[in-house]
Formats: structure tokens, sequence, C-alpha cells
């Protein structure tokens, strides 16, 4: 039984108001003294930033923090009112490439991020980008096992820490092109589907080894961007040989993947079986997703852990005391029929979020954890 609590912003803004929303270090370990206080299973879930520009920019556009002599990055900056605009112009020996990061602080201290220009227009821009994107340097990936071991040192054998990946691959091409493009590329144009899946292949693996490198306990990897959108057919024949390499990639050494569909997740189900990820995760409920452990685990015959629990939107941040006294007792009997089952808030705590709600859906787990 733990919490989902994203590692910058939303709820976390709500554990110490006044405190940095750029000090991560800081903001992981109220999380696991939040954690601690509920008597939960501490899990920490890591994004890797520096003190301006998120690393997991990497996972939606190609990388302008570093340059080399055939990839020099110009950056120009916009700003209105709350939203920063960035516009990366990146000159390589056979042409430039040119995509948007934009940042809005829809709150204080809370950040949304997203590409609103993908880098990847042509067939030709992604011969440039294979060619040409350098790795993240050195200096990154130490900065980031700095930033474990920080975590770490805190958080003792109290739990776990996991981190996400720019992975799946799936979900990285849809960074990188249009996705009214993408999700019928692979029946219109295989070629270059698969050319830009290769490529994700190359950039997530490098970027996954460095992940594995800080040494964390599990590694998250998105699924939400194929989600419903495609249908279990094309999911199968197009998605799933690529995720699938990937996950055996990420698991080869026993660290566990927790695979991330918050939306539609059912339709896909039975490919998920043939999928090999340790833990699937969070099966959200209507209206977020379609999430219905009833039929998961007439589904399921020992193939995945399962890990889901309550809304956090409709009844741990608008619900009653007795509606999340209610559905956390209805969820974690449901729970109790897996052979392995983490209870959790679906998905991440959002600003907003009333403490005692959080504080009643973890009362009540624990005392009714009992098989």
């Amino acid at each position: 039984m733990t919490l989902f609590i994203q590692s910058q912003g939303h709820f976390a803004t709500q554990l110490e108001p006044s405190a940095d929303p750029w000090d991560f270090d800081a903001a992981q370990k109220r999380i696991i003294d939040f954690q601690r206080k509920l008597g939960l299973d501490v899990h920490v879930r890591m994004l890797f930033f520096n003190s301006h520009d998120p690393v997991f920019a990497h996972w939606d556009l190609l990388n302008f923090q570093n340059e080399t002599k055939d990839w020099k990055v110009k950056i120009t900056k916009e700003s209105a009112g709350s939203t920063a605009k960035y516009h990366h112009l990146i000159s390589t020996p056979e042409g430039e490439l040119s995509q948007i990061f934009c940042v809005n602080e829809e709150r204080p201290g809370i950040f949304m991020f997203g590409s609103t220009e993908p880098p990847i227009k042509t067939p030709d821009d992604l011969k440039i980008a294979m060619k040409y994107e350098p790795e993240y340097s050195k200096e990154t990936k130490q900065k980031m096992k700095e930033s474990v071991a920080s975590v770490r040192e805190y958080l003792g054998d109290d739990g776990i820490i996991s981190a996400w990946t720019n992975g799946g691959l799936f979900s990285n091409v849809a960074g990188l092109i249009d996705q009214t493009e993408l999700y019928s590329l692979f029946l219109e144009d295989e070629g270059y589907y698969d050319d830009l899946m290769k490529f994700a292949k190359k950039r997530v693996f490098h970027y996954t080894d460095a992940v594995l490198d800080t040494g964390v306990d599990a590694i998250c990897v998105r699924g939400n961007a194929a989600g419903g959108f495609i249908g279990n057919r094309c999911f199968e024949e197009y998605v799933l040989p690529y995720e699938r390499e990937y996950i055996a990639y990420c698991q080869r050494n026993g660290t566990p993947v927790i695979y991330h569909n918050c939306g539609k997740a059912m339709e896909l189900l039975p490919s998920y079986l043939k999928l090999g990820a340790m833990n699937m995760e969070p099966w959200s409920p209507s209206p977020l997703g379609d999430g219905n452990l009833d039929k998961v685990h007439k589904a399921l015959h020992g193939e995945f852990s399962v890990t889901s629990g309550v809304d956090q939107v409709n009844v741990i941040q608008n619900g009653s005391i007795e509606d999340v006294r209610k559905t956390t007792l209805e969820i974690m009997e449901k729970g109790k029929k897996f052979d392995s089952f983490i209870m959790q808030n679906v998905d991440f705590l959002e600003f907003g979020t009333p403490i005692e709600n959080v504080e009643e859906y973890a009362k009540t787990a624990l005392e009714n954890c009992s098989y």
C-alpha cells in the first residue's frame, strides 16, 4: 500500500508551499516523510532535472542540452504570462531541425511541460536526427546517479525508488512527430514508421542504461501514447514487438518494469498479457479510463502483478471522507483476489487534494489489508 505523488509540483507543493519548486532532492524527501507518517510503503518515483531544463524533455524532443561539432543548438526564449516558450534551432552539416518546448507555471511552484512543435516533420529530418543527435553528457548522467544516491541514503530500507525513462518506444516517437500522422503511419508508410521506431530504440536504450546505472529499484515505462487509440489488432502487430523488446532490455538484470497506461487499457489487455512487464498500472476506472479490475483478474494467470486503487480526482480530491472510505474498501477487496496487488491512488495526487482525504485512504487501507 503506497501513494503515487509526482516529484515536482501538484500535491507535493502542498506539503511545503514555501519550498523552492526546483529543489527536487528536498521534494523527494518530503514525499518520503509524508508516506512514512501515514504508515505506508514508501515508493519514490523520480524524474531527473537540472535547475533550468528538465532532462525529460528528451522524452518529447531531440537533445537540446548537449552540443557536438555537428550538433549546434540555438535557443530563443519568449514569455507570455505564465508560459515560457523555448524555440530550439538545431544546426547540423546536413540541415536544420526546429522544435518548440513550452513550460507553463499553472500555479506557483507547479509546472506543466510539453512540445508544441515536434522536431521531425519529414523522413529527411529523421535521417539527420539519427545521424547526429548526441547522447546525454557524462555530467548529466553523474547528476542522475548523485540524485538517486541522495534519496537512497535518506530512504534507507523503508521503501523503493523507481524512475521514469524516455520509453516505451511508441510513446517516445509520439513526441518526435505530429501525432495525427503517427496513428496511421504504420499503415501508410511502414518503412518510415520502422525507421522512427529504430531511432527511438537507440535513444531510449541509451537513456535507460543511464537510469539503470543509478541503481533504482524499478523502471517506470509510459504506455499512454498507444492507449486505446489504435486498437488491440494494430497494437499487437505494430507496437507490441517493439515494447516487448524494450521491456526485456529493461528487465534483463532483474530490475522490474512498471508499465503505465492511465487511459484506455482494457482493449489492449490481450496484448498486455504478452508484454512481459513485471507490473502493470494503474487500470484507471471510469471516467478517467476504462479499467475494470474484475475483468483483469479473470484474464490474468500470473503474467504480471497489478497496481491500481482509488480514483485520485473524483474520489480522493473531490469526494467526501465517506466516499474515500467506501471506495478504498471496495478496491481493497478486489485487490485481495489477485496473487500480487499493489494498492495506491490510481495516478498522481493533484494539487488541491484534501490531506484529510489522503489520510483516510491510508487509514482505511491499512485497517483492511489483512487476508
